[in-house]
């Protein structure tokens, strides 16, 4: 795939807006925060820094622009040469589906699941589309805070494939939304992401970032070491119903996919399906938030 990178630029902006509050955010407006393989490991660099100093309280991931995240982008390098990893996963080089089902365990369930059990809050300020990987950088947060003009959607069966690598949409959506949102590609708006237990609060979007910012001064008051406890408290639970197992299991269907998509087309998705998922977003857009460049649907 070509690369179209754009190094000369931050990919990730680390703020401190108050003693003890990160605010960490995505940086690529001009691909509508599509994911690359420098954006992840930008965004994993931050998540680290932050934790690392004993002042954090909470985290907030926020992002520049109109839209939270287009997805991967499609136009992205994906290699593994001489990248350390951060996750314990190797065989990136591996022949056959072995080295993409390395990449993929590295650079999405893997660093999902290490930012889900961040041992910080974290809260995500979500305005705009959120799609298909998009959600995999907000579901990892602890709460949501979204504005108005927020959409969530994950077309991702458009290309052939079970949806986004991470699979934790029983518990965000509950089973037969989720079930909608995968058959349809229809995209879910604030106002029912907050209905459905996705979304804590939905907010104008000109108050997003203060209010994101009030709840973060909230959080930030409580002792760290019992906000710690509580978060995994939670998270276990969510294991305990299976949540991680559920993950592992989808992505292994999500690698079968992968392979089916080799065999008939020659490449990782049904190559079709970025014009349905296009079309799509500009029916869920105004005509004056119409996009450019080549980065933005999830594979």
């Amino acid at each position: 795939m070509a690369d179209s990178e754009d190094n000369a630029a931050p990919m990730i902006r680390y703020e401190q807006p108050e003693p003890g509050i990160v605010r960490i955010v995505l940086a690529r407006q001009d691909k509508r925060n599509a994911q690359n393989r420098e954006l992840l490991h930008a965004l994993d660099d931050a998540y680290t820094r932050a934790v690392r100093d004993e002042r954090t309280r909470v985290i907030i991931l926020a992002a520049d622009g109109p839209d939270f995240s287009a997805g991967h982008d499609l136009g992205a390098d994906w290699c593994m040469q001489d990248v350390p990893t951060r996750t314990l996963t190797g065989g990136f080089d591996a022949p056959g589906a072995e080295g993409w089902f390395a990449t993929e365990e590295e650079l999405f369930t893997g660093l999902c699941l290490r930012w889900r059990d961040l041992p910080r809050p974290t809260v995500a300020e979500v305005r705009g589309r959120v799609i298909g990987g998009g959600l995999m950088l907000v579901w990892p947060c602890d709460l949501v805070v979204a504005a108005d003009n927020a959409l969530f959607v994950d077309p991702v069966t458009a290309f052939d494939m079970n949806g986004a690598e991470y699979f934790t949409h029983l518990w965000e959506l509950g089973a037969r939304r989720a079930k909608e949102m995968l058959y349809t590609g229809e995209a879910i708006t604030a106002a029912e992401a907050a209905a459905l237990g996705m979304v804590n609060r939905v907010v104008a979007d000109d108050e997003l970032e203060a209010e994101t910012l009030e709840l973060a001064r909230r959080i930030a008051r409580r002792p760290p070491f019992g906000l710690r406890l509580a978060k995994r408290s939670v998270n276990l639970g969510l294991d305990l119903q299976g949540q991680r197992a559920a993950v592992e299991s989808a992505f292994g269907l999500h690698q079968l996919g992968h392979n089916h998509n080799r065999r008939l087309h020659g490449d990782l998705v049904d190559p079709a399906g970025a014009a349905v998922i296009r079309a799509e977003n500009r029916a869920h857009r105004p005509a004056d938030r119409e996009r450019s460049g080549t980065g933005g649907v999830t594979t």
